[in-house]
């Protein structure tokens, strides 16, 4: 994928009056991201590193340089009573200019039509400028016949987003009310599903009543549209994280992946499993795509750095989630895994300082000294505190399983671990990889305690962009006749003087569609369709501008009249081309 054919689409600003608007301004926001991303050869960053800029004033090159992009879409909405105006455009991080902009004036009740529209605007405007890949004739199909439902819903997923036990529950009560004006709306059902799922997980509910609620939303949704990445991702949990099927989880999350290659809970998911199976290599492309699209997620970080940490590389495991700290300095499972290297690495100094005023103290000190100090005892009140605790209230890291697998108390350990296992425990699902176990590895029964059925043959080779199909190529004998077709239509017809030419319409006229005929200029003149109408447009303008009856006429009036339409990127155009600006060019060929 070239990194030029690469997104970031910023929030939205809200314009209206109302400063409830912003969650439908954050809610249009995600949806144009969602759509792009289900353009295969368009790089486009996920929205958790994209609001990570939500309110701040950077300068879109620095913004640019952060998210690894080359545009950048900034926008922003009005909505008031029935109406909704949507201003948008597109920025070149390399140099700052804004190559389209467009204003967008609609009732709200044509919301979807609306931003299908701006998605392929954008969408084309990116390959227009950037090279060809294709575009599908729609990026959003419409979710819901009720505009009042849509809001409850993007209520809904505001609140949800906060990944609060009380903002869930929150949402949950808006996807209701979405539900109930419109019984057929299975994205509400989807996001109920994995609310409570998330509810029952994380202990906020109980478990079982939970997954009940899950199950019935998902019945419900699967029968609507299962269509959506949501309908495999629900198995997902289920089979991975519930059951450890990591044979089924891996067909639902390719599942997934088929609907949405960049799906950011697909590739996470991908990543975890392969993690789980101590198939590092595979985690690791997966944990890259999570970063290429998503480089500013704490999340994706720990990912990366949980992967370098189970191939006891732990100063590159330490140096990764240090600065996932830095992006979330609350994400409590970061904390726990910079411990973990700190004690392996023997850095006491910096462990003692980082653990200060954390939860655990005395667990982490204890495993600090049983690892890097000999004969070092476990004391009976702790053991015995830890029995206590029940297995309703299992610490978020397993302390007490590490401590007594790197002690001499490596029976009653490895006890420990077979009670988690069998209770499908997620603290210990890459019990294999984790180095404070290894010790039980010596243990005869630790090979049996859990067999996968995916094998690393079972896994599918990843397709690289080249190999992926395209229904707009064309052999080369089309090629080259379409070319000649195609520079005689430009030499005889001058089209580039019409400062609204776009690629649609030359495609009209050679009878092709805009997937074709972008690939024909790319293919055919190594440019972009902006590039090669401009080249005419440039050649025109020096022509005219030599011309002593036009001395009258300014540069600008001279570049419209050559077919540019706005002076930035005439001014931009020129000084890539010809390494001076107009002006200076003007002087040393007229003098």
């Amino acid at each position: 994928m070239s990194t030029t054919q690469s997104i970031a689409v910023l929030p939205f600003v809200n314009m209206s009056n109302d400063i409830d608007n912003e969650y439908f301004c954050d809610g249009i926001t995600e949806e144009i991201i969602n759509a792009l991303t289900k353009i295969d050869q368009l790089k486009v960053i996920a929205r958790t590193s994209s609001f990570a800029f939500k309110g701040k004033n950077i300068d879109v090159r620095e913004v640019g340089k952060q998210l690894g992009v080359h545009t950048i879409l900034e926008g922003s909405i009005k909505k008031s009573q029935e109406r909704v105006r949507i201003t948008a455009q597109l920025i070149d991080v390399a140099d700052g200019t804004h190559y389209w902009s467009k204003r967008f004036d609609r009732e709200l009740i044509d919301i979807f039509e609306l931003e299908d529209e701006i998605s392929l605007g954008i969408a084309e405007e990116v390959r227009n400028n950037f090279g060809h890949f294709e575009i599908q004739e729609r990026l959003i199909q419409e979710p819901t016949n009720s505009i009042d439902a849509y809001q409850l819903f993007l209520k809904g997923r505001s609140l949800q987003l906060k990944w609060t036990p009380q903002s869930i529950n929150e949402a949950i009560s808006y996807y209701d009310q979405a539900i109930a004006l419109d019984k057929n709306y299975a994205k509400a059902y989807y996001a109920n599903l994995q609310c409570y799922g998330l509810l029952a997980m994380w202990g906020y509910i109980p478990y079982q009543k939970g997954i009940d609620l899950a199950i019935s939303n998902l019945l419900i949704a699967k029968e609507l549209d299962a269509s959506l990445p949501e309908y495999p991702l629900s198995f997902v949990g289920k089979f991975f994280w519930e059951e450890w099927d990591f044979k089924n989880a891996y067909v639902h999350i390719n599942k997934v992946l088929e609907i949405n290659p960049n799906h950011i809970d697909g590739l996470e998911a991908m990543a975890e499993l392969f993690m789980a199976l101590g198939f590092f290599d595979q985690a690791l492309v997966h944990a890259n795509k999570l970063l290429e699209v998503d480089p500013l997620s704490a999340n994706n970080h720990y990912t990366l750095a949980h992967i370098y940490y189970y191939q006891n590389e732990f100063e590159k495991a330490l140096e990764v989630v240090n600065y996932a700290l830095t992006l979330n300095p609350e994400l409590e499972l970061a904390h726990h895994l910079k411990c973990f290297c700190l004690i392996w690495l023997n850095k006491r100094a910096d462990f003692l300082e980082f653990i200060r005023n954390k939860s655990l103290v005395e667990e982490k000190q204890l495993l600090f000294k049983i690892i890097n100090e000999k004969h070092t005892e476990v004391p009976h009140e702790m053991i015995e505190q830890w029995a206590r605790l029940g297995n309703d209230q299992t610490m978020l890291v397993p302390y007490d399983l590490f401590i007594l697998s790197s002690s001499h108390l490596k029976e009653q350990a490895f006890q420990r671990l077979r009670e988690l296992i069998d209770q499908r425990r997620g603290q210990v699902i890459n019990y294999r990889q984790e180095p404070f176990l290894q010790p039980l590895q010596k243990i005869k029964a630790f090979k049996d305690l859990h067999h996968s059925s995916l094998c690393l043959s079972d896994i599918k080779p990843e397709k690289d962009d080249g190999e992926k199909s395209t229904s707009a190529v064309l052999d080369n004998g089309q090629i080259a006749s379409l070319k000649e077709e195609l520079l005689s239509y430009f030499i005889e017809e001058e089209p580039y003087l019409n400062q609204n030419l776009s690629l649609k319409f030359v495609a009209e006229v050679l009878g092709l569609n805009t997937n074709k005929m972008s690939f024909l200029i790319n293919r055919a003149f190594d440019t972009n369709f902006n590039d090669f109408v401009n080249s005419y447009r440039l050649k025109h303008f020096k022509t005219i501008a030599l011309n002593p009856k036009n001395a009258h006429l300014t540069i600008l009036g001279l570049a419209y009249d050559s077919g540019f339409n706005s002076k930035s990127v005439f001014n931009t155009y020129f000084k890539k081309t010809e390494g001076v600006t107009p002006r200076t060019w003007m002087k040393s060929n007229l003098s």
